[in-house]
């Protein structure tokens, strides 16, 4: 990436920026360990289908202001994060401005190609968290049911894959349907709250059955152990999977 790298602040929030208005980051100053944009913690809706200790390994594609990797660190202190970032620069940024913590026994940040990284590694993941764009937020090769299948091919037997998407023109459609041929249309998709975004979902492993009631018990423990609030996302998800008779069945 040859863009220039940017840091704004306005109203006590630090944004990263790569060279162009479209936020890449932010934290906000007084509190730099929570998750100020809602698409953040859309992404880790994922949790709200499993029971701890799930998520034992996590990988990051995309290290952005490092949002994600440092709630991780705080609040999942039994996982073991990988993270990998194409751009040096971002991850010195993270680091320098953003607070995000240097490697260490549970967090590994590695300077790569997410394709040449997936491409070589035989490791598998119980959550996998794709956001990487360039500066005008386009995600190149990325954005393909092939990378999406070999993704898949490295979730653990219970694995989900959750991918930040920006709806511009056709993009979110045919990110949706490379998503659902690389899942066998076990994926779910909706808006989030910061506009302009989507957060999708999918699923590896055994089919995931679960109603309104449990979802919402979910969420409140999510609430209480992490600081998590994901009440809101809970009738965009059934909204978008197309609950029949208050249930969700990928």
């Amino acid at each position: 990436m040859d863009n220039p790298i940017d840091i704004r602040e306005e109203g006590g929030v630090r944004y990263l920026h790569f060279g162009t208005d479209w936020v890449q980051g932010a934290m906000r100053i007084r509190t730099p360990f929570a998750l100020e944009l809602a698409y953040t913690r859309e992404m880790l809706s994922a949790l709200l289908f499993h029971e701890p200790p799930w998520p034992r390994r996590i990988l990051s594609i995309g290290l952005g202001a490092g949002s994600l990797a440092k709630f991780i660190h705080r609040k999942l202190p039994d996982s073991h994060h990988t993270v990998v970032e194409i751009e040096p620069r971002v991850v010195a940024i993270a680091m320098s401005c953003f607070e995000v913590p240097r490697s260490d026994a549970r967090l590994d940040i590695q300077v790569e190609d997410g394709l040449e990284f997936i491409a070589r590694t035989d490791e598998r993941w119980d959550l996998i968290l794709l956001d990487a764009y360039d500066h005008d937020v386009r995600p190149g090769p990325l954005n393909s049911a092939g990378f999406y299948a070999q993704l898949r091919a490295h979730l653990s037997a219970q694995g989900v894959l959750s991918i930040n998407m920006f709806n511009r023109a056709r993009r979110y459609d045919t990110t949706i349907a490379a998503l659902n041929e690389a899942f066998e249309n076990r994926a779910v998709a909706f808006a989030s709250t910061d506009a302009g975004n989507y957060v999708a979902l999918g699923f590896a492993g055994d089919t995931v059955d679960t109603d309104e009631a449990g979802l919402r018990e979910r969420a409140e423990a999510l609430r209480a152990d992490l600081g998590l609030d994901l009440r809101a996302v809970i009738a965009r998800l059934l909204d978008a999977g197309e609950a029949r008779r208050g249930r969700l069945v990928l």
